[in-house]
């Protein structure tokens, strides 16, 4: 089973990879005010939920303490990083200001991982 689990650990944060490097990709045209969600931030999002969801069951089936709360403002962050995503993805052009708040909740969503026991 922790193989199992490790293989969904390391899918979730290929997820968090595609949201954070989706942002680096774009900060050139963040400067000219170009910038826009790649169709990969959407994509890392969903694998983030997908795998959250399995990570969640494995650990419950293996028997492991889960902190519900920790998942729910995980799965709070995670929603509305999705959404915002979601919504703005064939806009040509997103604010700065929605670029930082998706960085800033994905670098959140990581500190609490990681963080909080």
């Amino acid at each position: 089973m922790d193989l199992l689990i490790n293989l969904f650990i390391g899918l979730h944060m290929v997820g968090i990879a595609a949201i954070l490097g989706g942002i680096l990709s774009q900060v050139k045209a963040m400067g000219r005010g170009e910038a826009r969600f790649v169709p990969f931030m959407l994509r890392g999002a969903l694998a983030m939920l997908g795998t959250g969801v399995i990570l969640v069951g494995l650990n419950r089936a293996d028997d492991q303490d889960v902190n519900m709360i920790k998942i729910g403002v995980k799965l709070a962050l995670l929603i509305v990083i999705l959404g915002l995503v979601y919504v703005k993805r064939d806009e040509e052009r997103v604010d700065k200001s929605l670029f930082g708040l998706v960085g800033l909740l994905t670098t959140a969503n990581i500190l609490i991982a990681v963080l909080w026991t």
